[in-house]
C-alpha cells in the first residue's frame, strides 16, 4: 500500500519505537474548499499524495492524517540537520511543482512542517503544537518540537489553568474582590470594580495568573457569569453602582443579556447600578452583532464603560459610536500624572472630548496623594487605585 490512513498511523505509534514524525499541513487548504468545492479540494489532495511519493524519503511511510495533511514516518536514526533537509526538500519540492485540475485550473501548495522525535502517541500532539508555534510567524517552513520553547511551555501554562478554571467554577471557587471608586467632589465611595480571583485553601490567586489562559481557552464566559451571580448577590439591597468587566467574547456568545436579565430579577438589582466594562481594545468591536448587544443593554438601563481608553488602537471614532457613560483613562496616564507633562497634555485633551460628549471619565491607578490632586485639578470624576482603597472580598460601606 502506497499511502496509509490515519488508523494505521494511529496503530504505528502505538508500537512505542521511537520515530522520526513529520505532519505535513497544508496552507489554506480551507480557502480552496470554499472557492472551489470540496471535489477540487479532494483531487488536489490526490495529486499532493502522488507527488509526496514521489519526493518523500524511500525509508519513510506516508499517511493521510486528515483533510489537510499528510504524516511521514521515517524510523532510521537521523540527527538535526537530517531532519531538516527532508523538511527543506519537502518544501523546495513543492515550491517548484505547480498542480492542476482538468487541465485548467493551476495551483501553488505549500506546507507548514511540524517535527517530532519520539515514541508512541505523544508524536501527534509535539507536532502539532509545533506546527501551531510555526504559524504564530509564518508559513510555508518546518518547526521541530522543542519542549523548552517559549510556545510550549505557555501551552502547558494555557492547559493546567484550563483544569484550575473548570475546578474553580464547579467548586464556586471563582470569587469577586471589590475596589471602591470615589467621587473626587465629596470623596465618598459611590462605585466598586467587581475584580475575579480564585479562592483556593489559603491561596487568592490574581486574575494576571489565568485570565490570559481562560481568554485563549474560551474559559472566559465562565469567570465573567461566576463573577455577575456572586457579585449581584453581594450588592442586592445596596444603593452602589458596580462596574463588571466584560469581553467581546462574552458578547460573541450572545448570552450576556438573558444571563443579567436573570440575575437582575433573581437578587433585585436595577440595572441602572450595573455598569458593563469593556476590557477589549474599542477597535475589537468590529463586529455588528457585538455592537448591538451593547444597544440593546443600554436600551434596558445598564450603563456602560470603556476601560483602558488611550492604550493601543483605542481611538475617537470608536468612542463615539459606543457612546459610553463612563470612561476609564488608561493607567499609564495616571501614574505619573503629577511629573509627566506627555500624561498631562493627553489627559486634558480626553477631559475635553468627554465633557463635550457628556461623558463622565474615572481615573485609574491612583497611587498617591500627589496623583489624586492632580486627577483633581482636571475635572476628572472618579478616582480608583491604591491609594484610596485594595480590592477587597467584602465591600467597605460608607
Amino acid at each position: 500500500m502506497d499511502i496509509h490512513d490515519k488508523l494505521d498511523l494511529i496503530q504505528k505509534l502505538k508500537n512505542n519505537e521511537r520515530v522520526n514524525y513529520f505532519l505535513l499541513n497544508l496552507d489554506n487548504f480551507s480557502n480552496i474548499n470554499l472557492a472551489y468545492g470540496y471535489e477540487v479540494g479532494d483531487e488536489i489532495l490526490s495529486q499532493v499524495a502522488k507527488y509526496l511519493k514521489i519526493s518523500k524519503p524511500t525509508s519513510a511511510i506516508l499517511y493521510q492524517f486528515g483533510s489537510a495533511s499528510f504524516v511521514l514516518i521515517d524510523e532510521r536514526k537521523l540527527d538535526r540537520n537530517t531532519l531538516i533537509n527532508i523538511a527543506e526538500s519537502l518544501l523546495s519540492f513543492f515550491s517548484q511543482t505547480d498542480i492542476y485540475v482538468e487541465e485548467e485550473i493551476k495551483f501553488h501548495i505549500s506546507f507548514s512542517i511540524g517535527i517530532s522525535v519520539d515514541k508512541g502517541l505523544i508524536n501527534i500532539t509535539q507536532a502539532e503544537s509545533a506546527v501551531r508555534e510555526l504559524r504564530e510567524l509564518q508559513r510555508h517552513s518546518y518547526k521541530i518540537f522543542d519542549s523548552l520553547s517559549k510556545f510550549h511551555l505557555q501551552e502547558e501554562k494555557n492547559i493546567y489553568w484550563i483544569l484550575r478554571i473548570k475546578e474553580a467554577v464547579d467548586d464556586e471557587k471563582i470569587v469577586p474582590y471589590y475596589q471602591p471608586i470615589i467621587d473626587n467632589l465629596t470623596d465618598k465611595i459611590v462605585k466598586y470594580e467587581c475584580l475575579a480571583r480564585i479562592k483556593d485553601a489559603n491561596e487568592i490567586i490574581s486574575p494576571y495568573m489565568f485570565m490570559d489562559a481562560a481568554r485563549v481557552t474560551g474559559n472566559l464566559s465562565f469567570v465573567t457569569k461566576s463573577l455577575i451571580t456572586q457579585s449581584f448577590k453581594d450588592f442586592s439591597g445596596t444603593e452602589y453602582e458596580f462596574s463588571i468587566n466584560i469581553t467581546v467574547e462574552d458578547l460573541m456568545l450572545n448570552y450576556l443579556e438573558l444571563f443579567l436579565l436573570q440575575k437582575l430579577d433573581k437578587f433585585d438589582i436595577r440595572p441602572e447600578q450595573v455598569i458593563l466594562e469593556m476590557l477589549e481594545n474599542i477597535t475589537s468591536l468590529d463586529i455588528g452583532t457585538t455592537l448591538a448587544q451593547l444597544n440593546s443593554l443600554r436600551e434596558k438601563g445598564f450603563k456602560i464603560a470603556i476601560d483602558d481608553f488611550g492604550a493601543e488602537s483605542s481611538n475617537m471614532s470608536r468612542l463615539m459610536e459606543i457612546n459610553p457613560d463612563y470612561l476609564k483613562i488608561d493607567g499609564v496616564f495616571i501614574k505619573n500624572l503629577d511629573t509627566d507633562v506627555k500624561s498631562q497634555i493627553i489627559v486634558e485633551g480626553i477631559v475635553h472630548i468627554c465633557r463635550k460628549s457628556g461623558i463622565k471619565i474615572i481615573a485609574e491607578y491612583v497611587h498617591s496623594k500627589e496623583v489624586l490632586e492632580m486627577v483633581k485639578f482636571y475635572g476628572i470624576d472618579y478616582s480608583q487605585g491604591y491609594y484610596l482603597g485594595e480590592p477587597k472580598a467584602n465591600l467597605v460601606r460608607q
